[in-house]
């Protein structure tokens, strides 16, 4: 018996290692079948779920889950019985997606209120008890900042230079370098608008990437 440890269904087929295995074993005969609690522990998104169901079945292969017993292979004299199987997938899609809806809708109201919902805390504060208070050091360094930029006219790159050369640690700590734009973002509402802009195209560009190599994974599968 194979399983995947602390992996859970929404993890593409790739990233279960032992989902892969029991395919194997299935394919080189060493297993007849694949064994769940039910079709939301073996794919939370009704692609994979067919996907996975699909290429065993091809493969000779059986599925089972504690839940239902033997899933039959599609028989187009059968046509119910596949759409009862993509209706209970598209239902714990459904689940799993509302669950995700109420806590982003739960962080935005927070984050409107004035709470600290998510993400990394700005430079001068810090998150406790999930409520963002001051950092004293930092404010320290802040009001710092904002002086040798409002009194002595300093630009970003000077400020970025002085506090490297002073040894001040970054938000990031380390090794970490202050960077011009680091120091923008704190002294410019416009450059920290800016950058928190580019963040979210980064994000959205690596969720897209990420889109299209899990259905290129799956027409691999497909194919195979």
């Amino acid at each position: 018996m194979v399983s995947d440890e602390a992996q859970t269904g929404r993890s593409t087929v790739d990233e279960r290692e032992g989902l892969m295995e029991a395919i194997e074993w299935i394919k080189e005969g060493r297993a007849d079948g694949l064994l769940a609690p039910n079709l939301d522990r073996l794919a939370r998104e009704l692609t994979v779920q067919e996907a996975v169901l699909s290429y065993v079945w091809a493969l000779g292969g059986r599925v089972y889950t504690a839940d239902h017993g033997e899933h039959l292979e599609d028989d187009e004299a059968d046509p119910m019985r596949t759409a009862m199987r993509q209706m209970r997938g598209v239902f714990h899609q459904l689940d799993r997606g509302l669950i995700r809806k109420r806590l982003r809708e739960g962080r935005e109201t927070k984050a409107a209120l004035g709470g600290y919902a998510y993400g990394a805390p700005r430079y001068g504060q810090e998150a406790k008890d999930k409520t963002l208070v001051d950092h004293p050091e930092e404010k320290d360094v802040a009001i710092l900042i904002r002086r040798w930029h409002e009194e002595e006219g300093l630009g970003y790159r000077t400020i970025a230079r002085r506090l490297n050369e002073a040894g001040i640690p970054t938000k990031r700590g380390g090794d970490a370098q202050w960077h011009p734009t680091t120091v923008a973002r704190m002294l410019s509402e416009k450059a920290r608008s800016a950058g928190a802009a580019r963040s979210a195209r980064d994000r959205a560009r690596r969720k897209e990437e990420t889109r299209i190599a899990r259905a290129e994974k799956l027409v691999k599968l497909h194919v195979r």
